[in-house]
Formats: C-alpha cells, sequence, structure tokens
C-alpha cells in the first residue's frame, strides 16, 4: 500500500494478496498499525499530496489525480478535513516557510507532517454536527 497508495486497496485485494479473509486481514492490520487499512490509505494519500505541494509547481488537480483520488472535490473535502487547510492554503504556507524546512531533513518533516488518522472522517463530521445524528447505544450484558 506505502509503495502503490494511488491504487485502489479494498480490504478484499489486501486479503487475497496476503492469503487470508477479509475479516481476519482487516482484525489483524487494525491491531498492527492501530488504524483499518482505508484510514492508513488516507494517511499514505494525505502525506504524499502534501509532500507534492510542498515540493512540486504540479496543479492540485493533478496532485490529486497523481495520488489516487478520483474527484477534486473529495480530495480538497477530506484533505482539508484531515489536516484543517485547504491544499492550496497548505501549498502557500509551506512555500512560506521553505527556507526554514531546508535544514530539517526530509525523513523528520514527512513524520512531522502525517495526519493524524485515529478517527474517521465521518466521526469528525458527526461530531462538528453533534446534534444531527443520534448517539449510538450500547447494549450492557
Amino acid at each position: 500500500m506505502d509503495a502503490a497508495s494511488h491504487e485502489a486497496w479494498p480490504v478484499k485485494r489486501l486479503a487475497e494478496f496476503s492469503g487470508v479473509s477479509e475479516a481476519h486481514f482487516a482484525r489483524s492490520f487494525k491491531r498492527a498499525f492501530g488504524v483499518p487499512p482505508h484510514r492508513y490509505l488516507l494517511t499514505r494519500r494525505i502525506e504524499q499530496a502534501t509532500t507534492l505541494l510542498r515540493d512540486t509547481g504540479f496543479s492540485i488537480t493533478e496532485i490529486a489525480f497523481a495520488t489516487g483520488w478520483e474527484s477534486l472535490g473529495t480530495f480538497g473535502r477530506i484533505f482539508h478535513d484531515i489536516t484543517g487547510r485547504s491544499p492550496s492554503a497548505m501549498r502557500l504556507e509551506a512555500q512560506a516557510n521553505m527556507p526554514q524546512l531546508d535544514r530539517v531533513p526530509a525523513c523528520v518533516l514527512k513524520a512531522a507532517q502525517r495526519p493524524d488518522l485515529t478517527f474517521a472522517v465521518s466521526e469528525k463530521r458527526r461530531r462538528v454536527a453533534k446534534d444531527t445524528f443520534r448517539k449510538s447505544i450500547k447494549e450492557v450484558s
């Protein structure tokens, strides 16, 4: 997934590649990485997009499609939900800080800019619109 984060990686494909059932793969992946496979993939795509915004002159549309998004609108919305900034705002901020960032090793910079996806984007929206969704009720044994 890391080497080809621009590709589609449904759990079915990952499980087949690993030679295990989908349910087993999803459980094992979450146990190992702390997040489900889809959230992990989102992290990698946003991380790569952030690097391209900072280090290249590619248009935001080119970056969106190069990092695996099928829609510019979806890319922009999820990018903003995860980072708190639009892709263009992120680019402007990165360019303004470029002289300072030139002295930081790329691996450290990438780790520092890695988005934290301990919660799903939809869960973030749910918290923002608190009264829009009913809270789930857990059964007590």
